[in-house]
């Protein structure tokens, strides 16, 4: 990933909060934060944080003794976040997901909303939120789909190319829409120590633009358990209007089937 990419800082983080997270990040926080309510964990840690919206969504659903520590790469957008919340069973705290300052086993949860992509060493990553799961653990993330099924950011990206055709932006295809490929992900989480899979399709919907008529954004959602205690791997997609592409599990497009397998 170029160094660039990975710069939040200066206006980035309000902008960041005041526009993309209402529009395309939201509704997908509240679907994610949902699903691991569920297991109703007491201590969770999430990578990626950003400028906390699965944060929020996770605080505003857990019971008063949970714990959530925050933790993100660019202090920026921590800063922001904080600003944002004044929860006490909230830490924020800089750390790098590759190698979190935690000692083993600490946590019930470890949560990553659109935030795997961006980790250059993805095995390392997973390994890592495997490291720090407790026993029985979870580890719940998603991941944008192709930027061909998202119309919204593909629109986008098309639109600045013109703009600027010597050097068309492709920061949108290359990063956060380049990490969709199921069987890798897969590959990649096995390698993390990921051994039981299971796959459902979500219907989550991003808001809209105000004045656009653009369909919502598709997205992947991923769970998975320890290995000492395997649990799951749940993979969601929401359901595509065009261009079905055929997944390596058992679904019916546009459905809730549920399909499970061991390694």
């Amino acid at each position: 990933m170029a160094a660039t990419d990975k710069q939040f800082a200066g206006s980035i983080p309000e902008t960041y909060d005041r526009f993309l997270v209402p529009l395309i990040f939201e509704s997908y926080a509240r679907d994610l934060a949902e699903r691991l309510a569920r297991v109703e964990p007491r201590e969770v840690l999430e990578t990626a944080a950003g400028t906390g919206v699965l944060t929020r969504a996770m605080a505003s659903r857990l019971p008063a003794q949970a714990r959530i520590v925050a933790t993100d790469l660019n202090q920026p957008m921590l800063d922001h976040a904080r600003r944002r919340s004044h929860d006490g069973r909230i830490t924020w705290r800089q750390a790098d997901a590759l190698a979190l300052p935690f000692e083993d086993q600490s946590f019930d949860i470890v949560a990553c909303q659109f935030g795997a992509m961006f980790f250059p060493d993805k095995v390392q990553g997973y390994r890592e939120a495997r490291r720090v799961l407790k026993r029985g653990g979870h580890f719940f993330f998603n991941v944008w789909d192709a930027i061909s099924a998202n119309e919204f950011a593909d629109v986008a990206t098309q639109a600045l190319a013109t703009l600027f055709p010597q050097d068309p932006p492709r920061f949108m295809a290359r990063i956060p829409h380049g990490y969709h490929d199921v069987e890798k992900i897969r590959a990649e989480l096995t390698a993390g120590d990921s051994k039981r899979f299971q796959s459902q399709r979500s219907t989550a919907k991003a808001a809209p633009p105000r004045r656009a008529s653009l369909r919502s954004p598709t997205v992947r959602e991923l769970r998975c358990g320890t290995k000492s205690r395997p649990g799951m791997l749940r993979a969601w997609q929401t359901p595509r209007r065009r261009r079905p592409k055929p997944w390596s599990v058992d679904l019916e497009r546009g459905r809730s089937k549920v399909a499970s397998g061991r390694t």
